[in-house]
């Protein structure tokens, strides 16, 4: 009996405590991110599968980024963003992400292509635009760029464009979605409806310097060899009708501009990349007492309850 009126004791005791609402201060690490997707056109190649099922770059990157969410500490941060033509938008600034895990993941759904204004593709300038986003706000989160590396109109590698940020300026990850292979591009209207694929006849397949330029000499054109330049898409390949993921150039984007880089092939490698030491942000957080202070009192109660239930079985 003498422990019985212990348990039961120990049990008011622990919820009497939980009025003064104890607690500690812990230190944990969160992650703030700014995520800017791909939205250009080459972006809906099926290349990638879900399920056992082709889908798109951009459906892939999304699936596996509404996956992720949940892998996040809490008290990390989102922002979604999209990249189209040669600049980055951003929709909404970094927001928590277990307290709006729902909204998160309902914006994410409704990104696509149809949100584009444009039909170019200048990924430099856009992930310049992206560091320009994320350095102007106040927590100045990581920048995560998902795209597949397609520039439209073709780039030429001599004149690629400068930029004054340092490496280092913005943390970030580049992540590269898409087969190494090339594939057709999709064709749609304004409204996301299937034209077919994009014909080479319709596409530029050279950059605008090697298109010639006025002056006395008719045709004149620029004395620049592209093949000279490696590590960059090639200028007049022919195939610009066609789209893989460039992941030299990529690599080499994310080298001048000190970001990582993530070939994404799996949501365990995209946690990985995006709760990465060097993207960790320690915070001081207040650890809630009353949660084990309430379960130690059922605890204690459920013991006290059993024995006497023993003894009544005796």
């Amino acid at each position: 009996m003498r422990i019985d009126r212990w348990l039961l004791g120990g049990a008011a005791l622990a919820l009497a405590a939980c009025l003064f609402d104890p607690g500690w201060t812990a230190t944990r690490e969160r992650y703030d991110h700014v995520v800017v997707l791909d939205i250009t056109q080459s972006m809906n190649v099926e290349d990638e599968a879900l399920n056992g099922k082709p889908a798109s770059r951009l459906v892939y990157a999304k699936a596996l980024l509404r996956d992720a969410l949940l892998q996040l500490p809490c008290g990390s941060k989102v922002g979604w963003g999209v990249f189209t033509e040669y600049r980055a938008l951003l929709l909404f600034e970094p927001v928590e992400v277990c307290a709006n895990l729902a909204e998160l993941r309902a914006t994410l759904a409704h990104i696509d292509n149809r949100m584009s204004w444009n039909g170019g593709s200048e990924i430099a300038k856009g992930i310049h635009s992206g560091i320009a986003i994320v350095k102007e706000l106040d927590d100045r989160p990581s920048l995560v760029f998902v795209t597949d590396g397609h520039e439209s109109p073709p780039l030429n590698p001599r004149h690629r464009p400068a930029f004054d940020d340092k490496p280092g300026d913005a943390l970030g990850v580049l992540v590269g979605v898409g087969a190494l292979h090339p594939s057709p591009i999709p064709k749609t209207d304004p409204m996301g409806r299937p034209l077919g694929f994009w014909r080479a006849d319709e596409v530029a397949q050279t950059d605008p310097y090697s298109q010639g330029r006025g002056a006395s000499v008719s045709g004149e054109r620029m004395a620049d060899d592209a093949a000279s330049v490696p590590d960059v898409p090639d200028a007049a390949s022919g195939s610009e009708h066609l789209s893989s993921l460039h992941e030299a150039y990529l690599r080499l984007l994310s080298r001048e501009l000190g970001l990582s880089f993530l070939r994404l092939d799996s949501e365990a490698g995209l946690v990985e990349a995006l709760t990465a030491p060097g993207l960790a942000r320690p915070a001081s957080v207040r650890a809630d007492a009353r949660t084990a202070l309430a379960i130690g009192a059922l605890v204690l109660l459920l013991t006290r309850q059993g024995r006497r239930m023993l003894r009544r079985r005796r």
